[in-house]
């Protein structure tokens, strides 16, 4: 059971996840957590605002999710699709009309998807090898999946900073 008191790997195992992806889900858990209450009261109308020369609150939000997208997808052994290379494109994009709510909830559908795909891979296929985008760079299973829970911590805490300054410009 979820104790907001505790960050996630202070919470216990998730329950059906690997021993080896715990880490992983635990962050990946703690990174939805803390966008949600980073941007709780977030205005919208500051999502593609960009301070000291650094990406948009909406960039991280959009972000952390399609990196997410991308790792499960190299992780399956899969290249990436059209639509997720036209999302991938329009990661940064300004768009007025985008609400916080839609970028909280599209990261935590992605988050949801991520936990049953841990659930899903064996132990044994971690260290199985695969590529990296259109040049094939080599990794593996374990090593996309870490990389899309360390990403989305990286990435939250720039949220956090530009979130602060921002909304201190604003106070």
């Amino acid at each position: 059971m979820e104790n907001e008191e505790y960050e996630f790997w202070l919470s216990g195992p998730i329950e059906g996840v690997p021993d080896l992806l715990q880490p992983a889900a635990h962050a990946l858990l703690q990174s939805e957590r803390e966008l949600k209450k980073y941007t709780a009261d977030f205005p919208k109308e500051l999502l593609w605002a960009k301070t000291a020369g650094r990406a948009s609150v909406g960039f991280h939000m959009n972000h952390v999710t399609g990196v997410l997208d991308r790792m499960l997808t190299y992780a399956k052994g899969e290249s990436l699709s059209d639509e997720q290379f036209t999302f991938l494109k329009q990661e940064g994009t300004f768009n007025l009309n985008t609400e916080v709510i839609y970028l909280q909830e599209q990261f935590s559908a992605k988050v949801e998807e991520a936990i049953g795909y841990f659930k899903t891979v064996p132990e044994n296929s971690l260290t199985e090898e695969r590529t990296v985008g259109r040049k094939k760079l080599p990794t593996t299973v374990i090593g996309l999946l870490f990389h899309a829970a360390e990403h989305s911590q990286r990435h939250i805490g720039q949220l956090l900073v530009t979130v602060s300054i921002l909304q201190a410009d604003i106070s």
